[in-house]
């Protein structure tokens, strides 16, 4: 049962106590009463902790700006109130409201909300058990999620956000300059997986959230894990790894190798993806959109008739979660502003055969983009 922050350090007092004020002004302009924000990384946002989920109910009650006086209300079970203490509740203007079992939590989140609210929004990720049973607490609120108000805050990083990314950039592409260590025929794709688990901790991360190892056909398969099936020579292996450093921030890097010289045609096909990636992360700059990003791939690889190879998105947004806001995807016109975080990631998947991706972490800057992971981009050919 023991609890810790995902904070290492937390953020200074004066950050927390901006972004709450950013948040209940979020709040106010998006016509919302309350924002009720779960355990997870919102939380962790405003507060520095993002506590744990469970059957007990813990929330953190924040009134939109000048909603009569209301302060910001950390309901808690009281056995969970030793996990918040390093929280500057009373630097923020937080009250503490802790319950015990066989009292109504839900009735204290309502009795915090005054009469009437309007609308309520609650975190995206909190469980249905609690998001049914606020709804029923707070009768006649109409709830939405909490996500739409949050994600303006989130999306574009400060300084000290900006220098975690790049912490974690360099710290995952450090594993990636050592995967000619372990990336060799005859070893599985698990034991590769095993020793690049490692190394992402011992290179600077609190632990590795993912690792994919796509040897041969499993590399067409864009979220393949790690398998049993023995690497061999001339395969084409998709490696894609991350995972958060203390801060709480994230890595997330891909990068694809040749075990000894691949078939004939995967170098040329190669040279396409590199050139698509190239021109995707080229395309980044304020006032772009992220279907102008998505595009820039995803045209020059339908010019070359892979198009119905490349099945997903080009990037996603990247923070305090693996995926944020921004979504770079067809469709989706937001502007790009400075200080917004996402990868750019466009792969071709040849289904049974072999598959490739191409992944940096990029900064929009007031003037362009600043990628965060240096590793080269050309298909790197390991000894067989």
């Amino acid at each position: 049962m023991s609890r810790r922050s995902l904070h290492n350090p937390a953020p200074a007092a004066a950050t927390l106590r901006a972004r709450l004020d950013r948040a209940r002004g979020a709040a106010a302009d998006a016509a919302t009463d309350a924002l009720l924000i779960g355990p997870g990384s919102d939380l962790r946002y405003l507060l520095g902790q993002a506590g744990g989920s469970f059957e007990r109910l813990s929330v953190l009650v924040v009134p939109a700006r000048d909603s009569s006086g209301a302060v910001p209300t950390l309901v808690l079970p009281a056995l969970e109130k030793p996990g918040y203490a390093d929280v500057p509740t009373d630097e923020l203007g937080i009250e503490v409201a802790t319950w015990v079992d066989g009292e109504d939590p839900y009735r204290m989140v309502a009795d915090r909300l005054g009469r009437n609210p309007g609308r309520v929004a609650v975190s995206d990720t909190m469980a249905a058990l609690h998001v049914l049973r606020l709804r029923d607490a707070v009768a006649g609120a109409e709830q939405t999620l909490a996500g739409p108000v949050l994600r303006q805050l989130r999306m574009r990083k400060d300084a000290a956000e900006l220098a975690a990314l790049r912490r974690a950039a360099e710290a995952i592409d450090r594993v990636h300059a050592r995967m000619g260590e372990w990336l060799r025929p005859g070893r599985t794709e698990a034991e590769v997986g095993a020793d690049i688990t490692e190394a992402i901790v011992a290179e600077g991360h609190e632990r590795a959230d993912f690792v994919i190892v796509g040897s041969g056909p499993n590399g067409a398969s864009p979220h393949h894990d790690v398998s049993d099936r023995v690497i061999e020579a001339g395969d084409v292996v998709v490696v894609d790894i991350g995972g958060p450093i203390p801060e709480g921030y994230n890595s997330d890097s891909t990068r694809t190798y040749a075990v000894g010289e691949p078939a004939p045609g995967v170098a040329d096909t190669y040279a396409v993806l590199q050139r698509a990636q190239a021109a995707a992360v080229e395309a980044v700059r304020p006032g772009a959109t992220a279907h102008d990003v998505d595009a820039a791939a995803r045209d020059i690889l339908t010019d070359a008739g892979l198009g119905e190879l490349f099945i997903h998105r080009t990037g996603h947004g990247i923070g305090l979660d693996v995926h944020e806001e921004p979504y770079i995807m067809g469709g989706n016109d937001l502007p790009l502003e400075p200080g917004m975080a996402f990868s750019v990631e466009p792969g071709v998947y040849d289904a049974g055969r072999w598959g490739a991706r191409i992944e940096d972490i990029v900064v929009v800057t007031a003037d362009g983009v600043e990628p965060l992971n240096t590793r080269p981009h050309e298909l790197t050919v390991l000894p067989a």
